[in-house]
């Protein structure tokens, strides 16, 4: 019986496509990241420049002491900024890594972490806890909780709902993922409408556009550590997910079994993307749009492609809320709106881009 996760080695592997290394273009990526979180750490309503941030976050980590007049801005950097820059670096690398092994799994390009209806259930048990305060034994981490539970379910659902007797068909995939988000959704309405309350409309408006206003230390480790795990599992099935883009024929007749890894893979990808909504909301276009980004100017193969992506998608989300919380301070967009005014114009000019089709150039 051959690896269903590793394909024989005697098959050909994929073009690279650019001859750059994708482990030094990560690399880079990574260094750019870090100067990136520091930036985005200082700014704000209140700006403390870089010299000054790093001070702070060298005395946080390292240990040192600091003058008594400085105790306000070193609180506004290490206990507000720091947990949020770093979330909204985790959770765009981690909705950038769903997004590549997504619209592989379902073969359409137009996927994106929360085609499969995961975030509308998120956004149901969201609800549901403020609404009818559920959980209230877990105190400030009940929403959060209930969001991860709701986008358990809504997997679970479209789990059972489109599996066959052949296994998981893409397009049976996609369409009880799309009906399903109706129904999550209207489950929400129904619950505002019977419990009308100021409470019940903020928590829908936070978890259908997004935000790292409630970023606090305490809710990085977990999703964190979801996302190195989902990660490594992503990158161990690139050469699978290769051979699956070319369709289930051809990957079987090269020995890889697309029904078990398209299970497998649904599963890291389902919890991938409720450790994500569960802190931040639904966030879109960061899982439809980088991937296809990182496919133009790194070529198609995956294990390229799962190297550079989650990096550059965590750049793209730490600009993203530095703009969220800059262009209107002292009050927020929400990051959904960004995103979409940045992703629409990008993806349309990719449409648009002559010679590019999806997987590549």
């Amino acid at each position: 019986m051959l690896d269903q996760s590793r394909p024989p080695r005697t098959l050909p592997r994929p073009p690279a496509g650019r001859t750059v290394p994708a482990g030094l273009v990560a690399g880079l990526l990574c260094v750019v990241l870090l100067i990136s979180v520091i930036i985005a750490i200082g700014l704000g309503p209140a700006a403390i420049g870089p010299l000054q941030t790093s001070r702070y976050l060298s005395a946080a980590i390292f240990g040192g002491t600091l003058p008594a007049e400085e105790a306000s801005a070193y609180q506004i950097i290490w206990q507000i900024r720091t947990p949020r820059v770093l979330l909204a670096a985790i959770v765009g690398a981690g909705l950038g890594c769903v997004g590549v092994v997504v619209q592989t799994l379902v073969r359409n390009p137009l996927a994106d972490p929360y085609v499969l209806g995961v975030s509308s259930g998120a956004a149901a048990g969201a609800v549901a806890v403020g609404s009818l305060g559920l959980l209230g034994v877990l105190g400030v981490h009940a929403l959060s909780v209930g969001a991860f539970l709701g986008a358990a379910a809504a997997s679970v659902l479209v789990f059972l709902a489109a599996r066959t007797r052949v296994g998981l068909q893409p397009l049976r995939l996609v369409l009880t993922g799309v009906c399903l988000s109706f129904g999550f959704q209207a489950l929400m309405s129904v619950i505002i409408y019977l419990v009308p309350n100021s409470e019940s409309t903020a928590t829908v408006l936070y978890w259908t556009m997004g935000s790292f206003g409630a970023a606090t230390w305490s809710s990085l480790p977990v999703v964190a550590a979801v996302l190195i795990i989902g990660l490594v599992i992503t990158y161990r099935h690139s050469r699978t997910l290769d051979l699956m883009s070319l369709g289930d024929e051809t990957a079987a007749s090269l020995g890889v079994r697309s029904d078990q890894v398209r299970r497998r893979l649904f599963v890291i990808t389902a919890v991938l993307t409720g450790a994500m909504v569960a802190v931040s909301g639904a966030i879109g276009f960061v899982g439809l749009v980088l991937p296809h980004l990182v496919r133009l100017l790194a070529g198609s193969g995956h294990a390229r492609v799962i190297m550079i992506t989650p990096p550059a998608a965590a750049i793209f989300m730490v600009w993203v809320d530095l703009l969220s919380r800059v262009v209107v301070a002292p009050r927020e967009l929400p990051l959904g709106v960004i995103t979409a005014l940045i992703g629409v114009p990008v993806f349309v000019g990719l449409i648009r881009r002559r010679g590019y089709h999806f997987g590549g150039r």
